[in-house]
């Protein structure tokens, strides 16, 4: 999870996050995760979204966080961001190459334009369209979206 970790702690402790739960949230990820704090102006859904498409680039699996938004790549090349509270997804690549989508962000407010929604079946990652196909895609890594959506929502 990406928090400032100069920010005030969600917890409610009046401490700075790195003075607080920081550690403990790294270990509630476990030791093979890896856990980026970034500063406020560091923060950009854009970026995530950059990097994300260039981990599908190089066919590489990964997936991050950032507040409530899911990023992840599959080393089929795909790339997607999932809202998991409103269980809407993103197409930001397939195959290895960029995907068009929409993404506008200023310091203060962001709009994504959502092209499907999604829902995990077991194994099975299903997208559902705007046109209404229905799509069901195995092999993405169902259990580690899972685990980050529970994870997004212990934060505020």
């Amino acid at each position: 999870m990406k928090v400032s970790r100069n920010a005030p702690c969600a917890c409610g402790s009046g401490r700075k996050y790195k003075h607080c739960c920081m550690r403990k949230d790294a270990q509630k990820l476990g030791s093979t995760s890896q856990v980026q704090v970034l500063e406020a102006g560091e923060v950009s859904i854009t970026k995530e979204a950059s990097y994300i498409i260039s981990q599908a680039e190089n066919y590489d699996a990964r997936l991050v966080t950032l507040g409530p938004l899911i990023f992840f790549s599959t080393e089929t090349g795909d790339a997607w961001m999932l809202d998991p509270e409103d269980e809407l997804a993103l197409c930001l690549a397939r195959d290895g190459d960029k995907e068009p989508f929409t993404i506008t962000e200023t310091p203060t407010n962001f709009s994504i334009e959502w092209n499907a929604s999604y829902r995990i079946d077991a194994d099975a990652f299903i997208v559902i369209e705007r046109s209404g196909r229905i799509k069901t895609v195995l092999g993405y890594p169902t259990t580690e979206i899972l685990q980050a959506t529970h994870r997004a929502k212990q934060f505020p």
